[in-house]
């Protein structure tokens, strides 16, 4: 049985997530958090979906052992790939990062004109077009990979002049599409808006998965009455390797430096 008090539990194949961790904090400022994040064996979207699964399956059930009162897949390729596969062993409510945004996307858009730049695994799922084409019939989507993007991340270069090179050959395709809304597939590319708005246009609206899961996080805890009411709260980053590094970039996010702990997520 969970209580109001636990904490959510937040897990990403690395750094990424912490996107949809800023804006939790400010959606729901009383919550304990507890996010995990892969660094040892980031990037996901380049491999297979049965290791992504198991690797899927590790970080969730490490956090269930936390005793969290609730999951959230700060990861796309994650939640594209294997999201019902954890909901089946979870005890507790999970949510994804993929139909928020898609919602937010078709309300978005003007004129059903989408594009999608997600890792390769999330491009191959072809859940992007399969969500949208739900809820907007008519709509025309445009998908393209950006998995150099998430290591380019994680290594802090997301200014380096290579790095809007690659967003250059990554995103110029999209011109000639006609989109009005491009949604950032993963979590890490929140962190190369700049570069990505700079080469796709002020046209084009720029559309995260992080906003609209945390509004759609706080309708679940409200419904389930999970909402802290407690003021104390508190952060954990724990991550599976190189937590120096991560403790900086958490600095940048948070504006002060959070502790960051190495931890072992099998048993």
């Amino acid at each position: 049985m969970r209580v109001s008090s636990d904490p959510i539990g937040v897990f990403d194949s690395g750094i990424g997530g912490l996107t949809v961790v800023k804006e939790i904090i400010k959606t729901l400022p009383n919550e304990n958090i507890i996010y995990l994040g892969d660094t040892a064996r980031v990037p996901y979207g380049t491999r297979g979906k049965a290791v992504i699964k198991k690797f899927a399956l590790e970080l969730a059930n490490y956090l269930i052992r936390k005793k969290v009162k609730f999951l959230v897949v700060s990861c796309n390729t994650i939640s594209a790939t294997c999201l019902k596969a954890i909901v089946e062993i979870s005890p507790v409510p999970v949510i994804g990062v993929v139909e928020p945004a898609v919602s937010l996307a078709v309300k978005t858009s003007q004129n059903q004109k989408i594009g999608v730049i997600g890792t390769q695994a999330t491009v191959d799922s072809k859940i992007y077009e399969k969500e949208i084409k739900k809820l907007l019939p008519n709509a025309r989507v445009y998908t393209k990979p950006g998995s150099l993007f998430v290591p380019l991340v994680e290594e802090g270069l997301g200014s380096h002049f290579a790095t809007w090179q690659i967003a250059k050959d990554y995103l110029s395709g999209f011109k000639s599409t006609g989109i009005d809304t491009l949604i950032l597939g993963c979590t890490h590319f929140p962190l190369l808006t700049d570069v990505i708005q700079d080469i796709v246009g002020p046209d084009v609206t720029l559309v995260d998965s992080a906003k609209p899961t945390a509004e759609a996080l706080k309708q679940k805890l409200q419904e389930l009455n999970l909402l802290n009411k407690d003021s104390h709260h508190s952060i954990k980053i724990l991550v599976t390797d190189a937590p120096s590094r991560v403790n900086k970039v958490a600095g940048n996010f948070f504006g002060n430096h959070l502790p960051v702990k190495p931890v072992k997520i099998t048993l």
